[in-house]
């Protein structure tokens, strides 16, 4: 056993069973869901942005990396900046249109505009 490993093991401080292993609770991520099965809602939004518009795409299920992937699939193909945050991408400038026909070419089909 490391020595340093005291901080993963902060629940237990004591146990007679000669066989114990600690074990850490990992983390698992979302599976995301299919392309197709994906009901992703693209929206115009001005709110808290100082009166720049920004196209904003939500209602994306799964892991947090596949979402950072679509979003920066979706910044380069738009020609814009923007970044995924709180499970939302968003895409500098009015991109509706674009930002549709790209989703349902990468097989997004049940992608609507709000």
């Amino acid at each position: 056993m490391k020595k340093k490993d005291w901080k993963e093991r902060l629940g237990i401080t004591y146990s007679t069973n000669p066989d114990f292993t600690y074990r850490t609770e990992e983390e698992t991520g979302a599976a995301t869901l299919p392309e197709r099965q994906q009901a992703l809602r693209i929206s115009l939004d001005r709110r808290h942005r100082g009166g720049k518009t920004v196209t904003l795409v939500t209602g994306f299920c799964g892991a947090d990396e596949d979402l950072q992937t679509l979003g920066r699939l979706l910044k380069i193909r738009c020609g814009a900046g923007g970044s995924v945050k709180n499970g939302e991408i968003v895409v500098q400038g009015d991109f509706r249109q674009k930002a549709l026909e790209i989703l349902q070419k990468e097989g997004y089909v049940k992608s609507r505009i709000v």
